[in-house]
């Protein structure tokens, strides 16, 4: 493994001889807008290895993307490599059906810490508009905007929670309807973690559960999404979806397109730099939501 070689894969040439604030965010956007939120491999028959190594040939080497575990993973490898001071925290994510947030860590995310003040980074969740652009100062009750919108922390008795106002969607013409279109101002809870720091191994039992377990969202849909320099792309199922931010005033500008199984192929080239080694076998089961923008 080599720091240079996660360099030209994020395509980064800027200077990192400071650990600092400024690189830190430098690095993570590189890393959001060339590294895909994906679970492909459960839907080509491959395996998920949790460990470093195989992340490593998997991202850099192959140049695919990951879940939570293997991009947040890769990410804590570069950054312990470039001298920083960062820890790996679990997360229970909330379900919005449920209203509730999952009993169980399901989520791997980031802290750091520069110069007495902690960051939460976060590579990894779900990849869609609920994706954080920038680090984020661990402070509870204050508003911190970013381009994909208004993200905060809420703290209560040791237990942080992030979140996010939601801003209205512009459908165009001829796009798959949303099937949960957001008020503006609106709040989304995202998840919750603790600051008790994890190990990798203490998420090795979660990884098999996941690709294993037919009940989750990851089973039910094949997910690819990647960040962009106006918002996203995503491909869920047969559904690929592009995202632009502020397309007007606290509004974002959503198209949506039903591919077939040939083009999937080509979007998943053109779009995301990711050529499968395995057949992709596209999921999205009926009676969820056709959008990554809906319920992720």
């Amino acid at each position: 493994m080599n720091i240079q070689e996660y360099f030209s894969r994020i395509s980064f040439d800027g200077s990192h001889k400071d650990a600092d604030l400024q690189t830190l965010t430098a690095i993570f956007q590189h890393h959001i807008q060339a590294i895909p939120f994906e679970n492909l491999s459960m839907h080509c028959g491959e395996t998920i290895d949790l460990d470093l190594q195989s992340t490593y040939n998997k991202i850099v080497k192959k140049k695919r993307g990951g879940w939570c575990m293997e991009t947040n993973y890769l990410l804590f490898w570069a950054l312990k490599e470039m001298g920083y001071d960062v820890c790996v925290l679990g997360g229970n994510s909330y379900d919005p059906a449920k209203k509730a947030y999952i009993d169980q860590i399901n989520h791997i995310l980031l802290k750091v810490v520069i110069k007495g003040s902690s960051y939460i980074v976060d590579a990894g969740f779900g990849g869609g508009p609920y994706q954080t652009w920038l680090p984020m100062l661990l402070i509870s009750g204050k508003d911190q905007p970013q381009i994909p919108g208004i993200f905060r922390f809420v703290e209560d008795n040791g237990i942080w929670y992030l979140e996010k106002v939601k801003r209205k969607h512009y459908v165009s013409e001829g796009s798959v309807p949303l099937t949960d279109t957001p008020e503006m101002g609106s709040i989304r809870k995202l998840y919750s973690f603790t600051l008790e720091p994890k190990h990798i191994d203490d998420f090795q039992e979660l990884n098999t559960y996941l690709q294993v377990c037919p009940d989750t969202i990851l089973q039910k849909k094949s997910i690819c999404s990647l960040q962009t320099t106006e918002g996203f792309y995503a491909l869920v199922g047969w559904t690929f979806s592009e995202m632009k931010y502020k397309y007007k005033e606290d509004t974002d500008l959503l198209q949506t397109t039903t591919l077939t199984d040939e083009e999937i192929e080509k979007t998943l080239k053109d779009k995301f730099n990711i050529v499968l080694e395995n057949k992709l076998i596209p999921v999205n089961v009926r009676g969820l939501p056709p959008n990554l923008v809906d319920n992720i």
